[in-house]
């Protein structure tokens, strides 16, 4: 049994961290049902669904749900991923999990090699590790407002020209 990984290749290891993102796509479902995003919600029309914003996108499931495909059909699935866990953290109701919780999402998401690891600038990831030492329900506020600014100006546009969206929009309702 491998003791470290330090021993591997740098191929291996990057293969390894793009097949650990490609897999989380498929735990994003669950995470969407934990959220609540998978209630019932009215059906749209077409013309409902060219009027949404960014925010309102990522308000109904269907808007999530094709963001999400898009976003993984680019390679980059962990910033939605990230600003749902940032999401799930912050309606944490029991404290004595916030440290539990704030420690998975760091590892995962913004730690240096972090297998699903977000596009953050030193800055930023600086003030979310030391908020870390004594973890709130806002020691991620930063950190999901630049993810969420990231994928505001530069996915979202380029979602609004995919063919994802396009069917999105051209989609039956029933």
């Amino acid at each position: 049994m491998c003791r470290s990984l330090e021993h591997l290749p740098v191929t291996c290891l990057e293969r390894a961290k793009e097949l650990k993102a490609r897999f989380g796509s498929f735990l994003l479902k669950q995470e969407l049902n934990i959220m609540g995003h998978s209630q019932k919600t009215k059906k749209l029309t077409p013309e409902d669904r060219q009027k949404w914003s960014f925010h309102e996108l990522l308000a109904h499931k269907e808007g999530l749900c094709a963001f999400t495909t898009f976003l993984a059909s680019e390679y980059s699935e962990e910033n939605i991923a990230f600003y749902l866990a940032c999401e799930d953290y912050r309606n944490t109701k029991s404290s004595s999990k916030l440290c539990a919780k704030a420690r998975k999402i760091y590892e995962e998401f913004i730690a240096s090699d972090a297998p699903r690891e977000v596009n953050l600038d030193h800055e930023t990831r600086n003030i979310t590790l030391k908020n870390m030492e004594q973890p709130t329900l806002s020691c991620f506020n930063l950190a999901q407002s630049k993810i969420n600014t990231l994928m505001e100006k530069d996915c979202y546009p380029r979602f609004l020209k995919s063919t994802v969206y396009q069917e999105l929009i051209t989609q039956h309702t029933g």
